[in-house]
């Protein structure tokens, strides 16, 4: 049975906040690019920002960072409101896209070169550089400059540079976009190992949504400078909070409507393609105008009718097929004209699937699968 109220952590409570921004708010003249933006990052926690492109997010870093004063509202560190501190004076270090390492030093002269602006004696530079460089499996490149290094290894030399200093918060900027697909997927678990062996709270942005679901514990999904949801990857994908999360974390189907029913642990929902059950309740008001979002994985479908199927059965005609290795796409058009996406596994090395363009077919999917939303 699905639970009668789906989860929708939009605001977590910050009475375990280390870092915990209250009412942050930017203008730039006229532009309001963070509007009223409050979180609660636990101590040691990856946090991902996560949007768009001019959402917000990278002005909402800054400010983290003291490079942009915000307009108003607070930043709170272990408890020290540091908004109005220069960023030399947080104990923070951010973490740039473009890695910005200095070519006419090697690897280790870079991740010294913080310290030695600090002042600190040289033993204990020495004794920081090496940890930090065997930490992240350079010490081998330790007297490379960084253009014989390949991309994912200048990187690390990046993220050596941030830790070295034992900032109270990392924040990285977009940290693998320099990166390939392929190496950006091997680099993601290495960066969130080292990060968890260091213990450091991390902030990151990314416009990445699979780079954020792979790395943070939790994420802040953001849009025209507002914080729409808040929640682990899986809640924000299985409970998304509105349309836009619903559609800008990975792919849905849509189907608007109305509620139809509304009991204490199922509801329905009128539309074009029939009535949709729904295994949650949402307490609104019948009649209602609502949507039904329904992830294409959670789709089945067939060219035979299933037996034992009672709810949620519609027919289309199959207009588009995509093969993605590990699984096959369809697009399904319905006699309303709504295109319905269905993701089938490939779970054997033959092709056993008979459904083919132009063909009739029944598609179905559990009433604990979808999700009603309200906008």
């Amino acid at each position: 049975m699905a639970e009668s109220t789906p989860p929708n952590p939009t605001t977590p409570a910050t009475a375990d906040g280390y870092l915990v921004t209250e009412r942050l708010v930017k203008r730039f003249d006229e532009a309001l690019a963070v509007d009223e933006v409050s979180l609660s990052i636990r101590k040691g926690e990856i946090f991902a920002l996560l949007g768009s492109s001019g959402c917000g997010k990278s002005t909402l870093l800054r400010m983290l960072a003291g490079f942009e004063k915000p307009t108003s509202g607070r930043i709170l560190l272990g408890g020290q409101d540091v908004a109005g501190l220069p960023p030399y004076e947080r104990p923070v270090n951010m973490m740039f896209q473009s890695y910005a390492l200095f070519p006419h030093l090697d690897i280790w002269e870079n991740v010294a070169f913080g310290l030695k602006r600090e002042g600190l004696p040289k033993p204990e530079i020495a004794q920081r550089v090496d940890e930090m460089l065997a930490l992240v499996q350079l010490t081998p490149y330790a007297r490379r400059k960084p253009h014989q290094l390949s991309g994912g290894q200048q990187q690390r030399v990046a993220l050596a540079r941030s830790l070295v200093k034992r900032p109270k918060l990392l924040l990285l900027d977009e940290p693998l976009g320099a990166l390939d697909k392929k190496l950006r997927e091997q680099t993601q678990f290495e960066l969130v190992n080292i990060i968890e062996k260091v213990g450091v709270t991390c902030v990151m942005v990314t416009h990445d949504q699979e780079e954020a679901m792979t790395m943070a514990s939790r994420i802040a999904v953001m849009s025209k400078g507002r914080v729409l949801q808040v929640g682990t990857p899986q809640q924000v994908y299985e409970y998304p909070a509105n349309r836009f999360v619903a559609d800008f974390i990975g792919n849905v189907n849509l189907f608007d409507g109305t509620l139809s029913v509304d009991e204490t642990d199922r509801c329905a929902v009128a539309c074009e393609l029939g009535e949709v059950q729904v295994g949650h309740s949402i307490s609104g008001t019948l009649g209602m105008k609502v949507s039904v979002a329904v992830r294409p994985e959670k789709l089945e479908i067939s060219k035979t009718r299933p037996t034992g199927v009672l709810a949620n059965l519609f027919t289309g005609q199959v207009k588009e097929i995509a093969y993605f290795g590990s699984y096959n796409t369809y697009i399904v058009a319905v006699p309303s004209g709504q295109r319905v996406k269905i993701t089938e596994a490939n779970t054997s090395r033959q092709d056993l699937s008979d459904i083919t363009w132009e063909d009739q077919v029944f598609f179905w999917w559990d009433d604990c699968a979808g999700v009603v939303l309200r906008d």
